[in-house]
């Protein structure tokens, strides 16, 4: 028998990545004071350099990682407060897929203050985020900009191409 390990998935390596370095987020978040746009970006720094430390990611893929990882949190802010509920109450309600460690760790980090989720959302860009085929996000539900097609994300990842058009942009519907 051969001790050989199959090759890793490029696109679930980044995924897992992805999660440690939100879960590192998430935890490191609930240990702040003041929640704010710069903080979570230092944060998401700070996150990335340690799967660079561990050799897990390259610079370009920690990049763009990161810059996933601020665009969903900030979204994820944004949707609260347009929603105008108290976060527990929206991800209770629409984290029915969202793994458990994700909703432990942000429950973690929202049992602080809404506010200061509110708070990330008006130091945010007003208009929330186009996501593009090949970037990693959070789990949840995109629809397609061009033909309306639905597609999910059980766990996060890659976005692939709409299934009808293969248009490559896409609005999140849910953080489902």
């Amino acid at each position: 028998m051969s001790d050989l390990k199959p090759p890793h998935d490029p696109i679930d390596v980044l995924g897992q990545a992805y999660e440690k370095m939100f879960e590192t987020v998430a935890e490191d978040l609930d240990k702040v004071e003041r929640k704010s746009a710069p903080v979570l970006r230092e944060l998401i720094v700070k996150a990335k350099e340690k799967l660079l430390a561990a050799e897990e990611i390259t610079e370009e893929e920690g990049e763009k990682l990161a810059n996933y990882l601020e665009r969903d949190l900030v979204d994820l802010a944004g949707a609260i407060a347009e929603n105008g509920r108290e976060l527990k109450d929206w991800l209770g309600f629409e984290t029915a897929l969202l793994e458990d460690y994700f909703l432990n760790l942000l429950m973690q980090a929202a049992d602080k203050s809404e506010v200061e989720w509110l708070k990330l959302k008006m130091e945010a860009a007003a208009e929330r985020p186009v996501y593009r085929t090949g970037e990693v996000a959070m789990p949840g539900t995109f629809e397609c900009t061009k033909c309306g097609e639905v597609i999910h994300l059980h766990n996060a990842g890659h976005i692939p191409p709409c299934p009808k058009c293969a248009h490559t942009e896409f609005k999140r519907i849910s953080y489902d």
